[in-house]
This record gives C-alpha cells, structure tokens and sequence, in this order.
C-alpha cells in the first residue's frame, strides 16, 4: 500500500454503530476500517454526482430502458446477484 499521509480527527458516532464497527473490525483495525467505509461513501458521493451532470446533459434514461436493463438482475437467481454485485 502506498504511503498516504494521514491525519488525526475526533469523531462523534453512534455507540452501537462503533461498538459494531470494533466488533468487526478488531480494535486496532478500526482506524482502517472506518477510513474504508468513508472512502466507498466518496466514490458513491462522487457516482451520484456524475449521473445528476449526465441527467441534466441528457436528460433522464427512459423507462422502457431502464426496465431492459433491470430484466437480467430480475431474472438471475439470488445467489448469482449476489456474486455478480
């Protein structure tokens, strides 16, 4: 991994979120984990962004489209959505 400065920060969190989040994480590794969870939140942030500059480009996809699309995911079995996601 790349040797990325960091910073310290206090942070506020709900006490059964955190309590989860070390559980999972392991004490040490919170630090990682939290870093991770906020760091898929700005690519999603970033994505959103992205599809409202296109809708506004272009206008909206068409529901008929749209509906194509969503037809294989429908269709698939549980187990494959989920490898596939």
């Amino acid at each position: 991994m790349l040797n990325v400065p960091v910073s310290k920060v206090s942070l506020s969190l709900d006490e059964d979120v955190l309590s989860e989040a070390r559980h999972r994480a392991g004490r040490r590794e919170l630090s990682s984990y939290v870093n991770e969870a906020l760091r898929r939140q700005l690519q999603r942030d970033r994505l959103a962004e992205l599809l409202v500059e296109m809708d506004a480009e272009s206008g909206p996809i068409p529901d008929d489209v749209m509906e194509q699309a969503r037809q294989p995911w429908r269709s698939a079995p549980v187990s494959k959505r989920r490898r596939s996601a």
